[in-house]
């Protein structure tokens, strides 16, 4: 995130009210929100909201401020974006500041979360692309981040003549659906790649997993890195099992190896290992903890109760990997996706834009530091509450703030609370962090969304 100047911030805002196809089937509207944080701790940020349609053509502007350390809410959009809006949002700040956007299916039925980009890179990898894979699909945007027109190439892994293109205007977005993909066939479930045709130009994407129990969103990745670490992994409570999708972006096959980290009493530490292809992906954890099946070998305990983080400890080939990690309650019903952290991207300080316990929605969040031993403090928005955690090398902490609570029975937030978090780490600590939001009111069938924290 840049700290002086002018920043520029993307989203791939989701705000499709009809669906054209079946890849849509159990959605047929959506409407996305979003929420704007002010990095700085002293100034006010002055900002510009642009929201661009999918031909390149501004069709409505928001100016606005946000006071030092704060955040604003845009829930619903503002009155002068046109109803059926279908495109994405440049955000432009005097101070440095990031974003989240929350996407609703079919009213409140269906909820995914993900987090804005302050660039964009010529080539963006999604680790996993699904086509009617046992009921699930996907289909994602994919935002011109520069200032000139660009043709993109989608190439799908395990499937090299099923190419796709789009030229996408500067700031604008551009759909790719799986479900009318025939050429991916039935059963699908792989990796994809985009590129664009000029080295210099830039992209950003968002994906959505859509079935009829669930919405999940992740964010594209740029480059990799050799260890990606995963702040919260959660098996076989409450009927949630967590499934991670890692990609290799390199050139040659590498045999990587996880390590399972457990929180204290919640599991025993474990290691489960797969090869995998030059661009092509391999799923981990959920079938070793959960179905008892896969491609990988493990010494993790089927059906454990399993609380914890993990990291890439093993890269044969030393390639690099990026991935995805997709939390399903399998009981209940409820999911949500979130992106592996690459560890050079920790700093000392993560923000979170959102953290909530009102109108029956409440957020919970797991911070990770992968730097030296450190106690985190933990503050609220616009409060004097303020908590600290130890936490060792690849240790993480999970905090609830469900009825008000933080972690620390002492220290309760105040009633209805909508706000952002930061947490800070001393002595070497670096850290990485992702929020879950739950929507607990009547009637919704998938009221789960998660984001990753901001690195500031």
């Amino acid at each position: 995130m840049k700290k002086v100047g002018l920043t520029l911030l993307v989203l791939v805002l989701l705000a499709l009210v009809l669906a054209p196809s079946a890849a849509f089937a159990q959605i047929s509207s959506y409407n996305a929100d979003f929420q704007i944080v002010n990095l700085s701790p002293t100034n006010e940020a002055t900002i510009r909201i642009a929201f661009i349609n999918q031909a390149g053509t501004e069709v409505a502007a928001v100016d606005d401020t946000i006071e030092a350390g704060g955040s604003n809410t845009y829930s619903p959009l503002p009155s002068s974006v046109p109803a059926g809006f279908d495109g994405s949002v440049v955000i432009s700040s005097n101070e440095p500041v990031a974003a989240i956007s929350n996407v609703k299916g079919n009213g409140l039925e269906y909820g995914s979360s993900y987090s804005s980009f302050d660039g964009g890179s010529n080539t963006v990898s999604l680790p996993l692309i699904n086509r009617n894979f046992f009921g699930i699909d996907t289909w994602f945007n994919v935002q011109n981040t520069g200032t000139s027109a660009t043709t993109v190439t989608v190439s799908y892994s395990s499937a090299p003549t099923c190419n796709q293109t789009a030229t996408i205007q500067p700031g604008a977005a551009a759909t790719f659906e799986q479900d009318p993909h025939t050429c991916l066939g039935d059963n699908y479930n792989g990796a994809a790649t985009i590129t664009t045709d000029e080295a210099g130009d830039e992209v950003a994407a968002v994906l959505m997993q859509v079935f009829s129990g669930g919405l999940l969103a992740y964010n594209g990745f740029a480059a990799g890195g050799t260890e990606p670490v995963i702040p919260l992994v959660t098996n076989n409570v409450y009927g949630i099992l967590t499934g991670i999708q890692i990609q290799n972006q390199g050139s040659t096959a590498t045999n990587v190896t996880i390590t399972y980290t457990a929180n204290s009493g919640t599991g025993t530490d474990c290691t489960e290992s797969a090869s995998i292809p030059a661009g092509g992906a391999e799923t981990f954890s959920i079938n070793v903890f959960g179905a008892g099946s896969g491609n990988t070998t493990s010494d993790c305990t089927e059906g454990e109760y399993w609380i914890g983080s993990a990291a890439v400890t093993g890269n044969s080939a030393s390639q690099p990997l990026v991935g995805i990690v997709n939390q399903t309650n399998f009981a209940s019903g409820g999911s949500s996706s979130y992106g592996a952290f690459d560890p050079a991207a920790a700093t000392d300080t993560v923000v979170m834009p959102l953290l909530m316990d009102a109108f029956n929605i409440w957020t919970g969040w797991s911070v990770m530091n992968v730097g030296a031993a450190t106690t985190a403090t933990c503050t609220y928005g616009g409060t004097s509450i303020s908590v600290d955690f130890a936490l060792g090398t690849n240790e993480a902490v999970d905090v609830q703030n469900l009825n008000g609570q933080t972690g620390d029975p002492a220290q309760t937030l105040p009633d209805n609370y909508i706000g952002s978090g930061t947490c800070t780490a001393s002595g070497g600590g670096l850290l990485l962090g992702v929020v879950n939001q739950a929507n607990l009111n009547a009637g919704v069938i998938d009221g789960t969304l998660t984001y990753e924290s901001v690195n500031n």
